[in-house]
């Protein structure tokens, strides 16, 4: 088993699709084609370089993505890096993508000097947050939205 974790690149966009596809899918969720288009844009484009993703290979095959925004915080003096969207296919759940794609992130905030990183889930998601609850530490925050 050879896993890749590796930035996006133009010619990734078919498995980028099928991939964040599934994740929105997963979540009851759906983009409208624009969304689709500006998004794998922008993580690509020098003009919004604080918007980012890795694409996970395993054996020659996207298994996972992960979307990472870095952002000011007005309680430090460093950015924050805020960890979007985190998905692996379930044919290869369980065999460390997840947490693959999510220390890359991590790697890649202390290399660029934006230590804090942050995600939200549903609290539905059970087998995720059992990752998460061994790599991070659940926050009391409530979201709201408008």
């Amino acid at each position: 088993m050879t896993l890749d974790i590796r930035p996006l690149r133009p010619e990734d966009q078919a498995d980028w699709r099928r991939l964040w596809t599934a994740y929105l899918e997963f979540y009851e969720s759906s983009v409208a084609e624009e969304v689709y288009q500006t998004t794998f844009a922008r993580l690509l484009s020098a003009d919004h370089p604080d918007q980012n993703a890795f694409l996970a290979v395993l054996d020659g095959r996207a298994v996972g993505l992960v979307h990472y925004i870095t952002h000011p915080h007005n309680w430090r003096v460093e950015d924050v890096v805020y960890l979007q969207d985190l998905y692996a296919d379930p044919t290869v759940r369980g065999q460390g993508i997840g947490r693959a794609l999510i220390e890359k992130v991590y790697d890649f905030a202390d290399k660029n000097g934006t230590p804090t990183v942050y995600w939200l889930t549903q609290e539905f998601n059970a087998t995720a947050r059992q990752l998460y609850d061994r790599i991070a530490h659940v926050t009391p925050f409530i979201k709201y939205q408008r």
